[in-house]
């Protein structure tokens, strides 16, 4: 059996840990984030939920965070939804406490690298992984490796103007909540119903996420893209018209050649900050996959 690592997904309402040994998560925790609370006190409650996972002897600890990372030195900046992370040695904090390698990247980065690692993902050299929830993430694969950038905010596509606001504001939870006034939920029940009404929202949804996609198309042009988050879930639903939407991409080559799919994976944010771990470095990803089971 290979050794177990821990992988930490940090948001700004609840922080989820899991240990995962043979590409698998064997035993996870989640509880809320104290997003009100000093800086320290929100470290202190992670140290204490890493210890209440029992003594075990963790390979290495890898995070994802909603927000900017100085990978090298671990320093996390600004996190969304906690107001005291202005500026946090995270890195430093946990290495101290616990003597084992911490990593630390930006969360849609982790979603990308899981996907990678441990989904279908594995057979393609480049692919995005967007995540798509109260907001709108992407994560970039490059040559078989995780292109994170300056300060892990490489692919932050949701900021790009669009419209009369950005794309985040079209293709994540905001554009049902901003635009429509309805919850995610409702609108995907009705929609199940047949809800004329509800399928043509989701028509619209897909319109703007294709038109996304035709940006993420001319600047990365990768063979793959993978749908992650809670929007992902109605798929279904904005398919058809995500897939019109792309149709009059110029470079049909590279469009016939595109896979666009929902993530299969369960714990992909656990799964992804271990990914960190497992590679001996963040630029040699092939390495990585000889040693999944």
């Amino acid at each position: 059996m290979t050794k177990k690592i821990l992988g930490v997904d940090i948001g700004g309402t609840k922080i989820q840990l899991g240990i995962v040994q043979d590409a698998k998560v064997i035993k996870a925790i989640k509880f809320p984030t104290l997003s009100n609370s000093s800086k320290e006190d929100i470290v202190q409650n992670l140290i204490q939920g890493i210890e209440s996972l029992g003594d075990h002897k963790f390979e290495g600890i890898g995070i994802g965070v909603p927000g900017l990372v100085a990978e090298n030195k671990g320093i996390v900046y600004d996190l969304l939804n906690i107001s005291s992370w202005k500026k946090v040695h995270l890195k430093k904090h946990l290495e101290d406490h616990f003597n084992i390698p911490v990593r630390i990247t930006n969360d849609a980065n982790v979603f990308a690298l899981g996907e990678k690692i441990f989904g279908t993902g594995k057979e393609y050299k480049n692919l995005v992984g967007i995540t798509m929830g109260t907001g709108f993430g992407t994560g970039i694969i490059a040559d078989h490796k995780l292109y994170s950038g300056s300060y892990s905010s490489a692919g932050e596509l949701g900021s790009l103007s669009y419209l009369d606001k950005t794309i985040e504001d079209y293709c994540s939870g905001k554009f049902f909540r901003n635009e429509h006034h309805l919850k995610g939920t409702d609108l995907y029940n009705r929609a199940g119903q047949g809800d004329e009404k509800a399928l043509k929202i989701f028509d619209e949804f897909g319109d703007h996420l294709g038109n996304a996609i035709k940006t993420i198309l001319f600047i990365l042009s990768p063979e793959a893209i993978f749908l992650g988050g809670s929007v992902s879930k109605s798929f279904k639903f904005f398919e058809p018209q995500l897939r019109r939407s792309i149709s009059d991409f110029p470079f049909k080559k590279v469009l016939d050649q595109l896979v666009i799919q929902t993530s299969e994976l369960e714990n992909t944010s656990i799964l992804g900050a271990a990914a960190l771990i497992i590679s001996n470095s963040l630029e040699s990803t092939n390495s990585i996959i000889s040693t999944l089971p």
